[in-house]
């Protein structure tokens, strides 16, 4: 019997692949973002020094959302996020999906980033 290929560890495997490839310096951070059933979350990382320049998610307590699993819940964020980025003087990041699709909530997040001010 064939069992099937387990998500996340397809998705893990796509992610390796896109952050051999991509890293966020000082001059341009990468803007990560993780996705569960329930939340999304997003982080703003300078990968040379390994901080967290910012980061935002739907567990947030500034963000009084109705339902945190979906597109809504995905644009407050990325545009919180963006916020919190561009008070700590990050204006353009580098954008790591992940390994998810772009598409959905992670299509929501970043464009609601772009449109709060980042450029990517």
């Amino acid at each position: 019997m064939i069992t099937k290929p387990d998500k996340n560890a397809t998705r893990k495997k796509r992610h390796a692949r896109v952050r051999s490839k991509l890293t966020g310096t000082a001059q341009r951070p990468r803007l990560n973002v993780f996705r569960s059933n329930q939340h999304i979350y997003a982080q703003v990382i300078d990968d040379t020094n390994s901080v967290t320049l910012a980061s935002a998610s739907t567990l947030d307590k500034e963000l009084t959302l109705e339902s945190k699993g979906n597109a809504d819940a995905a644009k407050a964020v990325g545009e919180l996020v963006a916020k919190r980025a561009l008070e700590k003087g990050v204006s353009s990041v580098v954008f790591d999906r992940g390994g998810y699709l772009y598409h959905g909530r992670v299509k929501a997040l970043a464009d609601a980033a772009r449109e709060a001010g980042l450029e990517f």
